[in-house]
């Protein structure tokens, strides 16, 4: 889902790029942080890095970042820092953070000659910028009545989640934004929209219901939940309204793709809700904003899964013993013609590498994405640049690969012993290889949609 900066925001972004691109430095000319460090790290950096941000500290200003020029200066020569795992040599994103070889060394030359402030009276005000990195405001914040607790017992909590909420009158909604409440305990998160029709459901529950995923029966949820109509009979569910992992930033889609319609009696269906083990009792106060639109909808987007829980299998199975790389790989052929939005890979602790690819009847090759150095911390939808047309009768393949020996630096256990897929099981100990395509089905022109 992706935000439309204004066409004078992007003017001056623009410009400030080309600005960058005509003014650096020659070797043995001083490296100023007005001129040359503020636009690298205002347009890779700051989007996280701000009051509102999802890190933890600030770098906007010269004090900002002179106060710690070592650790930038570390952290985006050892590549740590700004995440971006995607390999930016085989495809580019929309929403990439990435450092050219270029750019790093040029902080590294501004730290090495003391960080020198240029003329700082000509950046622009840290609230303008802000403001270019926070969304719209939202027509509605649906809240939880009261936390979720975590205990600490350093074991993996699933819940199933009800959060009813009600409008007052049939509403088109554009998008919807999940904020997690502790983005260091929240790890994934599966949202769908139940609709009550008119006189189907006389009493809407307004407290919230969770339950442990893994002690309830599958069939029995919607009913403990309170989310049938009073008849017994299933209410209508809008899926995949949102979803969340780890370094997922909110965006919109394209002003005519993916509105759709819900009525006065909705209630948030959560169906899995992931936080990682805790050492200690901690508290979840997540919740979602709600965006209207009044257009009307006019290209639902759809989504399919492969791989793990999907529509197409692992193979081999998904098993690796100790001390052991071991390579997976999965093929879906694709039976209409499709105009992608978004990438979701997925892997869990001991994924080392994924790559994935399409080859259309002509037998050209479509790059998808490819990640070198697969990191469970930072999972991104990915966007590209424009909408990817798949055409009908093209095989996707995907191929990961794991590392279950003791150099692995991620494994969970040490000694290491042998991590499969269970059953759908999505504890971070167990394993799971996934590829999650959103799309909407191919329109001649799709491919000059562009998503930035």
């Amino acid at each position: 889902m992706f935000y439309q900066l204004s066409k004078i925001t992007l003017i001056c972004l623009l410009l400030a790029a080309c600005q960058q691109q005509n003014s650096l430095p020659k070797e043995g000319e001083p490296v100023l942080f007005t001129e040359h460090i503020a636009p690298i790290v205002h347009a890779n950096c700051s989007k996280c890095h701000n009051a509102a941000g999802a890190a933890p500290f600030q770098l906007i200003t010269y004090e900002d970042l002179a106060s710690k020029s070592k650790l930038l200066a570390y952290v985006t020569e050892k590549r740590i820092m700004p995440p971006w795992p995607a390999d930016p040599e085989y495809t580019h994103f929309a929403n990439e953070t990435y450092l050219s070889d270029a750019q790093i060394n040029l902080i590294a030359r501004w730290v090495e000659g003391g960080c020198l402030p240029g003329d700082t009276a000509n950046l622009v005000r840290p609230e303008i910028l802000e403001k270019q990195w926070q969304t719209a405001e939202p027509d509605l914040i649906v809240r939880m009545p009261k936390p979720i607790q975590v205990k600490g017992n350093n074991t993996d909590l699933f819940l199933v989640v009800k959060i009813p909420f009600e409008l007052p009158r049939d509403t088109f909604i554009r998008a919807i934004e999940f904020v997690p409440g502790n983005k260091r305990l929240v790890h994934h998160m599966n949202a769908h929209i139940i609709q009550f029709e008119p006189g189907k459901k006389k009493l809407l529950d307004t407290s919230i219901f969770w339950v442990n995923q893994d002690q309830t029966k599958s069939q029995t949820i919607h009913r403990e939940l309170g989310l049938l109509n009073d008849d017994g009979s299933y209410a209508p569910m809008t899926p995949s309204v949102c979803n969340y992992l780890p370094g997922a930033q909110f965006s919109f889609y394209p002003n005519e793709i993916g509105s759709y319609k819900i009525g006065k009696k909705n209630a948030f269906y959560l169906n899995d809700m992931h936080f990682g083990p805790s050492p200690v009792n901690e508290l979840d106060s997540s919740y979602f904003k709600i965006y209207f639109t009044d257009k009307a909808p006019t290209r639902p987007v759809s989504e399919f899964q492969i791989g793990t829980l999907g529509l197409a299998p692992v193979v081999p199975k998904l098993e690796v013993k100790p001390n052991e790389v071991k390579i997976f790989h999965i093929t879906f052929p694709v039976v209409q013609d499709i105009s992608i939005l978004t990438l979701v890979p997925h892997m869990h602790l001991i994924g080392k590498k994924f790559w994935a690819y399409a080859i259309k009847p002509s037998g050209d090759t479509i790059r998808l994405i490819r990640i070198n150095n697969w990191d469970f911390r930072w999972q991104y939808f990915y966007q590209p640049k424009t909408l990817i047309k798949i055409p009908r009768g093209s095989v996707i393949y995907v191929e990961g690969v794991y590392d279950n020996t003791a150099s692995n630096p991620n494994n969970p256990f040490n000694p290491p012993r042998t991590i499969a897929e269970r059953n759908g099981s999505m504890k971070t100990t167990d394993e799971m290889f996934q590829l999650i395509v959103t799309y909407v089905p191919y329109k001649k022109g799709d491919e000059t949609i562009s998503i930035k």
